[in-house]
């Protein structure tokens, strides 16, 4: 899933003669607001592109998907997959076809029944190349589905169908381990078909928005704050502690931070880099710093010069990066240093490292040195490129270190321009001015999968044009397998291939920083930093 930015601000007390009265309860400690059982108050960051399961693409829409939807399956607060919409299912002993029971009493949020062809319509929606949705691959293992999307096969052939009122059959063309989870996915999600059908798409919007998770879309302040409230036709309407949601939108995290520490939120997106080892003293049971598949990358544009069919390059700039400083000096937050595409911690994987990870930086940057050269560049002819980067402080300090690096080891000149996150996400699906460009990944579901296929020749998600034939064909082989040792084996492989082409440049990998307050009851940490609002609860004034 595509991460808009990580914001890092500056927090300092050294402004109190020009603090506003949130500056002064940032640095001089906080005056709780009264306490309001029945409301959350979480934060987003940046704005959702759109709260159509098939239209969003980001983190922020899915932090608010998953409030007012339920797939067939869910997490639980630690991360743990779980049975949602669906109570059961059983899988085929060939591996390719799973029967899911759905909760009989499940309700849409206008009081309507929860039935197994809304499911086949919703699923239907997803592939058809009208709806034109961003995640349309995350069903392409169902049968039929790649020839849907492809425009070869109507929606109708999709290999799902309603043997029941509660019972709704998926085949698939082979066996997907990891298929349950990614059935947790906000794309999967159902849609109500009649809302859907009368609004002609526009139905994900306050007042209109048909929905089946425990909360209901109530308002959208473009800007502001997106408001929630239960849903009490939701099935599990009598474990839901809280009874309205405020998903505020921040993008200054120094605003956020001080509406923290006033008592106006209960947890935050973030922690900024200055404020969280004062954070960590001042409020050790308030810090949540954690594993997260997350990587924070520079993606290359492969299809116009200077890096088409230059892997030299590529790999020139990527040895001349310091990842320790980095992490240490300019992120140290936690993060690790990427020398890997896939993130440590997935399940059943090992990812590999670059054949290069363990040298001295002397003898990396001379073998930087020796690739720029060979590329065709030099002291005398030094490659000067663009270097785009969506809005935030993090982003251009993280730029900042790196051109200085490219500069120091390799001579390299670098234009840094700074671009509004929807902006620059059009320029990198244009693959027409980028060049070289700040970008993230987060992990759908706990599977090597979720970051391997991005490289795939044809997924949607491959935005930085890469080819590779033998690529592409270990993950078809890996996806073939039934025995999870051998599936593993193909996606070391791939990864290794991946690596040694070096079609993007991995910085770091992420960790999720928040401030939770101690009053917040069900949190847990996972390595997905998936929080749903209905697992919390909010206990009173100590």
């Amino acid at each position: 899933m595509l991460k808009s930015s990580d914001n890092i601000w500056s927090v300092t007390c050294s402004w109190l003669l020009l603090a506003t009265m949130l500056a002064v309860a940032a640095c001089s400690g906080p005056e709780r607001n009264t306490v309001d059982l029945n409301v959350l108050q979480r934060t987003l960051g940046v704005e959702p592109e759109s709260l159509d399961y098939h239209k969003a693409r980001t983190k922020q829409a899915g932090d608010v998907q998953r409030d007012i939807g339920e797939g067939l399956t869910g997490y639980s607060a630690t991360g743990d997959l779980i049975a949602a919409a669906a109570q059961s299912w059983t899988l085929s002993e060939d591996g390719r076809q799973y029967t899911f029971t759905l909760h009989p009493d499940a309700r849409w949020s206008n009081g309507d029944v929860v039935t197994a062809e809304h499911f086949v319509y919703s699923f239907r929606r997803l592939v058809d190349p009208q709806t034109a949705a961003f995640y349309a691959q995350t069903l392409i293992d169902i049968e039929n589905a790649a020839a849907i999307i492809a425009g070869e096969l109507p929606p109708q052939a999709l290999g799902v169908e309603a043997s029941g009122e509660f019972e709704l059959l998926v085949r698939l063309r082979q066996p997907v381990p990891y298929f349950l989870s990614l059935l947790s996915h906000p794309s999967t999600f159902p849609v109500h078909p009649p809302s859907v059908e009368a609004l002609a798409g526009e139905h994900a919007r306050p007042g209109s928005f048909v929905s089946n998770g425990a909360y209901k879309l109530d308002a959208w302040e473009l800007g502001s704050v997106i408001e929630l409230s239960r849903n009490e036709f939701y099935r599990a309407n009598a474990d839901t502690a809280i009874d309205r949601v405020r998903h505020h939108i921040i993008t200054e995290a120094q605003a956020e931070l001080n509406r923290y520490r006033a008592g106006e939120l209960d947890f935050t997106a973030n922690i900024p880099q200055e404020a969280l080892q004062a954070m960590r003293e001042q409020r050790p049971d308030e810090v949540r710093v954690a594993p997260y598949l997350g990587n924070y990358f520079y993606g290359f544009n492969l299809t116009r010069s200077p890096f088409a069919g230059n892997v030299k390059l590529r790999q020139a700039l990527s040895m001349a990066i310091d990842r320790e400083a980095i992490t240490e000096k300019v992120t140290g937050r936690g993060e690790t240093p990427a020398y890997s595409w896939v993130p440590p911690g997935v399940a059943q994987y090992e990812p590999l490292r670059f054949p290069w990870a363990g040298m001295s930086a002397e003898e990396r940057h001379a073998e930087a040195r020796r690739m720029y050269r060979d590329a065709g560049y030099s002291e005398e002819k030094p490659l000067q490129i663009e270097l785009r980067y969506n809005t935030s402080d993090s982003h251009r300090r993280i730029a900042l270190a790196i051109e200085s690096m490219w500069r120091e080891v390799l001579g390299v000149e670098t234009k840094m321009i700074n671009e509004e996150f929807q902006v620059l996400l059009s320029n990198i699906r244009a693959q027409e001015i980028t060049e070289v460009y700040v970008s993230s990944w987060l992990g759908d579901y706990n599977d090597a999968h979720t970051f391997l296929h991005l490289l795939e020749s044809d997924s949607p998600s491959n935005m930085f044009g890469y080819r590779n034939d033998e690529y592409d064909s270990l993950m078809r082989r890996a996806a073939a397998q039934t025995d999870p040792q051998r599936r593993q084996l193909y996606l070391e492989e791939a990864e290794r291939v991946l690596l040694a082409d070096h079609p993007v440049m991995p910085i770091y990998f992420r960790v999720s920083k928040h401030l939770v307050n101690p009053r917040i009851q069900g949190w847990g940490d996972n390595v997905l930093d998936y929080h749903y609002s209905q697992h919390l609860s909010i206990s009173g004034p100590d």
